[in-house]
């Protein structure tokens, strides 16, 4: 059975950076396209970042254009997502998401609260 652990969450002051990771486990990783998703509390989760399954491609939702990348690396089975210039309305739990057609993954979530 497919497994997404996050990592890399926590505490930073606005306009500082936070590299999340996720790792992936029990599915061959190479053929999944990634998404970090995130949910703040009394939202519904929404996309933010998504990469293809070889990482020519990324999507970013129109809030964090610019200042967010992802990237993954298909030889370790992972993926990142690089934050900078972090505001306060980026807190929020962030979820890293694995999809192949119908099959699909959740890792636990990580926390990210940006605040001074």
């Amino acid at each position: 059975q497919g497994q997404l652990v996050e990592s890399g969450g926590g505490l930073v002051q606005p306009g500082g950076s936070l590299r999340l990771s996720c790792a992936a486990s029990g599915f061959t990783f190479s053929n999944y396209i990634m998404r970090w998703y995130r949910q703040a509390p009394g939202k519904e989760r929404e996309l933010v970042a998504a990469i293809t399954s070889v990482g020519r491609t990324t999507n970013y939702a129109d809030s964090v254009k610019g200042r967010f990348t992802i990237s993954r690396d298909n030889a370790k089975n992972t993926v990142a997502l690089q934050m900078n210039s972090l505001k306060p309305e980026d807190t929020a739990v962030y979820y890293c998401n694995a999809k192949l057609f119908a099959i699909g993954y959740w890792g636990q979530g990580t926390q990210v609260t940006v605040s001074s």
